[in-house]
Order: C-alpha cells, then structure tokens, then sequence
C-alpha cells in the first residue's frame, strides 16, 4: 500500500520517534528557561487576538489493536491457536488546522488529516509456526477538539486538548478485494481523543509540539468467518500520537 511504502521509505522507527520526541521536550524546556528571564521580547504579541487562525500539522504515531476473543477461541476447531497477539506498529499523518478562539483560554480546532496505519496481528499456534497478519488501512480523519490554554509567559504557553474523531478509509481496496484468508477491520472508527501540548510563538509562526492519545470506542472486526475472524469478537485500536503543529 502507498501509506506503507512511504513510511519504509522514511525508515523511521521507534527508537527514532522516542528519541525525537525526547529533542522535543529537551527544545521545550530550553525555550521555557529562556522566557524565565525577567524581560523578554514577545513575538507575535496579537497572535491569539485572532477570532480564526490556519495551519497545517505532521503526526508520527504509534498504534496497537486491543482485542477480546469469541466463544469460538475455546472450541475444538481452534484447540491448536495458543493466542493472538496484537503488535504496535508505526505510521504518520498529515492534515490542516482550522481553529477558532472561543474565549480567552479556550480554542475550538478542526484538524482534518490522513492517517496511514498498519495493524498488526501475531497468531501463535502449538501445532504450527505462528502467523503474521496485518492490516493496512489510510484513514481520512476528522478531529473535534477544544484546547484549553494557561496564561501566555513571554513566548511560551501550555495547553491541554481533548475532542472526538470520526475517521473513514479513504481506499476502497476492500470493495473489490474481499479476501477469506485475512483479517479485515471496517472502514469506520470513532476515536476520544486527549492530550497536552505548548505553545511557541517566533517571529513568523507559531510551533506547537503536541502529544496526543487516542482511544478507539468502535468494534472495527470486519470479517468473521474466516479462520483470521473467528477467534475474536471485538478490535479496537488505540493511538499515541506525536504532533508537530505550525501556524
């Protein structure tokens, strides 16, 4: 699929996002020393006077499916499936920003992305060599969220944010592939979202690094009858993202 020949392409991989992240946070606690001194210069000081402001927004994140077996899993047909597995796996997103400032320390955001995921599931069996299946699916997203601001210090500022995301497969790969040898996830989801962020205002833009989790509430199994589906009887899938917002 197109979503995972570019992140192989990118070759990034745990480690390496962890690691980022830590640059991040270390960046982060610099920035804020620096606006500790008794005078700082404010950049952008009518930045968030703005009733609408516009950006975009890269994500690097990390999933895993949750799962809860069917009463198939203890019958004789499956005596030789020890247990499945599920695996996190990396993948990115890109998207805009639309956000409206409700209030002083309150802003509504719009941030419609796609997402490229891959899911992964380890089928161990006592007879066999365990089994590997996954499931790769592009995702048009759509989160709603409200981000709740503290006081603006120099040129930083914490937030927390929260909301809903409603997603749907933007690949109709499956309409006219449908395999019986394969596990298979619907094509919608339904996410709650909640995370924490800061904000750091330059002379040009304003960056925001941002870390958000989110918890799937929907049962995404697709096909149940093949030997793939039936020892399970839900899959949802749970995100930790890492954001790097720019407006």
């Amino acid at each position: 699929m197109q979503g995972t020949y570019i992140w192989n392409k990118l070759r990034i991989q745990r480690p390496k996002v962890a690691c980022l992240i830590m640059a991040i946070m270390v960046s982060v606690g610099c920035f804020g020393q620096s606006q500790g001194k008794k005078w700082v210069r404010k950049n952008n000081p009518n930045y968030d006077e703005r009733k609408f402001s516009y950006g975009f927004l890269i994500g690097l994140h990390s999933s895993m499916p949750q799962i809860e077996y069917s009463n198939q899993f203890v019958t004789p047909a499956f005596d030789t499936l020890y247990a499945v597995h599920p695996d996190w796996s990396a993948g990115f997103s890109l998207g805009f920003i639309v956000n409206y400032r409700a209030a002083e320390f309150l802003d509504l955001r719009l941030t419609p992305k796609v997402g490229f995921y891959e899911h992964k599931f380890r089928y161990v069996f006592t007879n066999a060599p365990a089994v590997e299946q996954l499931a790769e699916t592009t995702m048009v997203e759509i989160p709603v969220l409200a981000k709740y601001k503290s006081v603006r210090r120099g040129n930083l500022r914490m937030y927390m944010i929260g909301g809903v995301t409603p997603s749907i497969e933007a690949s109709g790969k499956k309409d006219l592939e449908s395999s019986t040898e394969a596990i298979e996830l619907e094509r919608f989801n339904l996410s709650l979202e909640a995370g924490f962020g800061f904000d750091l205002y330059y002379p040009l833009f304003k960056f925001s690094p941002e870390i958000r989790y989110a918890r799937g509430v929907l049962d995404m199994l697709g096909n149940r009858t093949n030997q793939f589906g039936q020892p399970l009887q839900r899959v949802t899938v749970n995100t930790v993202t890492l954001y790097l917002l720019f407006q």
